[in-house]
């Protein structure tokens, strides 16, 4: 018999697409953390002029 060696799924793509995916991910997060606390800052120091 012969044995089929067939490789069904491919890791190294799956896993550099996986790790690309998740960089993206966690520059978004740091973007929106950023923006708030910039946003946070600028509403106190308004409130405190007036």
């Amino acid at each position: 018999m012969h044995i089929l060696n067939i490789p069904l799924v491919d890791w190294g793509n799956g896993v550099i697409m996986i790790g690309v995916f998740a960089l993206v991910v966690v520059i978004l997060i740091g973007v929106t953390i950023s923006w708030m606390s910039k946003g946070s800052k600028n509403g106190n120091e308004n409130e405190n002029q007036e």
